[in-house]
């Protein structure tokens, strides 16, 4: 369940316990309810769950444990694995927490709710938790929406989200929130001088396209620009199968920015947003474009290419120098970019690139407070050489194999010049291993730090 249950008389009382403040906890109780939590054996482990029973064989109260502070320095949204073996039925949280933490239980325990169900039903039942009370419950859940759309979105198959349902995710969106989508589609790229997202894309059945969706009339300006890869083969560098076997995700930074669109469009911030997604497949056919290939992109800078695989620099160029053309006060690209970032970093935590430390310290405030873990990377000027192969101006995958997340942050940073403002994450999009309240599938990175940060980055 993806939104806060009703207020009702028949709650069971949750009470969300550290092992830390478990004993100060028990010592407080009824003799019969300290028996019973010595009968049971429960400890307040972390995602520990126990239910007490009241007189008419009813259940009186909810306990889930919190673990010992080591455990919540490796886990976090804790609360999410705890609702997640409550059986069903109301709740509302009994014990005490500080805003903060209240909010992160509530955020975990409505995160524990979403299942990928498209194909298979999945429904057991769920349990329903009452917005806790000085909570705002309107933006807890639009979050938590922002959040599944991404899920959803990048755990859907490339069979049923090409491009042409990219789109058409993008329009639902946009008719939600009263906001414009734009397209540029198929040859009319190379008429509007798009040819970097063109060529990428041609060698599909689905033609490529930029969407272009813009919501508000005031305030300053965010441009958020996501990868829409919605299938990478690797081109005629072609991926083994290994490699390939998650490739419906490399759209995970298109996902990502209409998660977060949908956040800041559904609280109604005071902004200008803007939304550019490049979609397409990197397919193969006998249009596909070749290694040693030379583009000219919308900016005019010319492209050696060197792989086939390295195609989401390229469409992100074209979106990036569109944007800069009428600068933002702040642009963010969000892409599933290289797998040097994973081995940097792993699975878990969002890489991001700035040249603003006002941007990383923002960000890295906001994404503490919301638990939604980056780590800043460096646009380090040294490498540029890099990616300067001599026969044109920019090589798209520098031989070498050193520093493979920093050089294509590079590369992107080549096609914003005007935009005072500008960040790049390098996501992974994918949770590897069931979490608490993150399942095994496609997952939001960096998009709720970012929201908690955009009052300071744009003064709201």
């Amino acid at each position: 369940m993806l939104t806060f249950g009703s207020p009702s008389p028949d709650a069971v009382p949750v009470f969300l316990l550290s092992k830390e403040g478990f004993e100060t906890w028990r010592a407080a109780q009824s003799e019969d309810v300290q028996a019973w939590l010595e009968a049971t054996g429960f400890k307040a482990a972390a995602g520990e769950t126990c239910l007490i029973p009241g007189d008419n064989g009813s259940v009186a109260m909810a306990l889930g444990g919190l673990g010992g502070s080591q455990d919540r320095a490796r886990q976090r949204l804790l609360a999410g694995k705890v609702a997640a073996a409550l059986p069903k039925g109301v709740y509302t949280i009994a014990s005490e927490h500080d805003e903060t933490e209240l909010a992160e239980h509530a955020l975990a325990w409505l995160l524990s709710g979403y299942r990928f169900d498209r194909y298979k039903d999945r429904g057991a039942a769920k349990p329903q938790l009452i917005c806790p009370e000085g909570l705002d419950r309107n933006e807890i859940e639009t979050i938590v929406a922002g959040e599944a759309l991404t899920r959803t979105l990048i755990n859907t198959p490339a069979s049923d989200m090409g491009p042409s349902a990219l789109q058409q995710a993008v329009e639902e969106l946009a008719a939600q929130h009263g906001a414009q989508v734009d397209m540029v589609i198929g040859d009319d790229l190379l008429s509007q001088n798009f040819p970097m997202i063109h060529t990428v894309g041609r060698a599909a059945a689905d033609p490529p396209r930029l969407i272009d969706l813009s919501w508000g009339e005031t305030g300053p300006s965010l441009v958020l620009v996501g990868k829409g890869v919605c299938f990478d083969t690797g081109g005629l560098n072609i991926k083994p199968g290994a490699s390939m076997g998650l490739m419906k995700k490399d759209m995970g930074g298109a996902a990502t920015v209409l998660g977060l669109a949908h956040m800041i469009m559904g609280l109604n911030l005071p902004l200008r947003l803007r939304v550019l997604i490049p979609a397409v497949e990197n397919s193969i056919d006998g249009s596909a474009f070749r290694p040693q290939d030379i583009l000219t992109s919308r900016k005019g800078l010319t492209v050696e290419i060197n792989n086939t695989d390295a195609e989401g620099r390229l469409v992100l160029a074209d979106a990036l120098a569109l944007a800069d053309e009428t600068p933002p006060d702040l642009m963010i690209c969000m892409a599933t970019l290289t797998g040097a970032a994973r081995v940097a970093v792993g699975p878990d935590l969002a890489p991001f690139y700035t040249d603003d430390d006002g941007f990383a310290d923002a960000l890295f405030r906001g994404a503490r407070n919301v638990h939604d873990p980056v780590w800043r990377m460096p646009f380090h000027d040294p490498y540029e050489t890099m990616i300067e192969p001599g026969i044109a101006d920019l090589d798209n995958a520098p031989k070498g194999g050193f520093g493979g997340s920093i050089t294509a942050a590079l590369f992107l940073r080549r096609f914003v010049e005007a935009t005072p403002l500008f960040a790049h994450f390098d996501i992974y999009g994918w949770n590897p291993k069931a979490a608490p309240a993150r399942p095994v599938g496609g997952v939001g990175q960096g998009a709720r730090a970012i929201l908690a940060a955009l009052p300071e980055l744009l003064e709201l």
